[in-house]
């Protein structure tokens, strides 16, 4: 398989502007393509649109294309709005400065929830799952906030189409069961993981909401069951409340 059969078509445009934008110097169509190997005739045809929409144009009226006045625009634009990334991983860097343990800032996805931004524990003892990973909505405390923070007629048909697989002894497997917890889990504003996605992990979460109050993110944290209990844990839920209320804040409200 060459390069050019796995770059999809509607994104041959964007690898395109990757590679001139990380290069230091102007390029050719050639030597664009000579990281992208897709057919000569595309690479000149995508550069001429770009280049006549004014997101990349000639040096000096060569053949070599340089980054334009409309895609300066967009990445200024892409800057300005990576401070809402800069705020929110301050704000679970100050959660992990209070817990000490790992914490995740998780969103709901087609295969379960995944981990947008985390701040890892400076223990030696850790799980580690990196940004991007995905875990099962109903074993783990993000998933299960998720879960239990749906409109109910929703909240059936998901848990309804989930295959509840038991990842370890404690993994909730009866459907009844979960909905049951789902309600308590809402009325409680968080969520706790018992060791029910992997042995001697546990964790607790609890939802950030947009303004209509629907379910955006799970803010948790996780740590061994060698260091932590769910005891002192849910005495801790306070610290998640409140930095979930912050993240709230310059999500929705600033």
């Amino acid at each position: 398989m060459t390069k050019s059969q796995r770059i999809p078509t509607n994104l041959r445009t964007l690898k395109i502007l990757e590679v001139l934008g990380s290069s230091e110097s102007a390029m050719t169509a050639t030597e664009i393509n000579a990281q992208l190997d897709l057919p000569k005739q595309t690479v000149h045809r995508l550069c001429a649109t770009l280049e006549q929409n004014g997101f990349i144009n000639r040096k000096h009226m060569s053949k070599k294309y340089q980054i334009a006045r409309r895609l300066r625009i967009m990445g200024a634009g892409l800057l300005h709005s990576s401070r809402d990334y800069i705020a929110r991983h301050q704000i679970l860097l100050g959660v992990n400065e209070q817990i000490g343990e790992t914490v995740n800032y998780a969103v709901p996805g087609a295969d379960g929830m995944n981990y947008l931004d985390r701040v890892e524990t400076d223990w030696a003892f850790r799980i580690q799952q990196p940004i991007g990973s995905s875990v099962p909505f109903h074993c783990t405390a993000s998933g299960k906030c998720f879960l239990a923070n749906l409109p109910k007629r929703h909240q059936l048909a998901l848990v309804e189409s989930l295959n509840l697989t038991a990842m370890t002894v404690n993994t909730i497997t009866d459907k009844a069961v979960l909905i049951d917890e789902l309600s308590e889990i809402r009325a409680n504003g968080y969520a706790l993981d018992r060791e029910e996605f992997m042995p001697g992990l546990i964790a607790i979460a609890v939802p950030i909401f947009d303004l209509e109050n629907r379910f955006v993110a799970g803010l948790a944290y996780h740590g061994p069951t060698q260091r932590l209990n769910l005891s002192s844990m849910i005495e801790t839920r306070e610290v998640l409340i409140t930095a979930s209320q912050k993240l709230e804040k310059i999500l929705f409200l600033e």
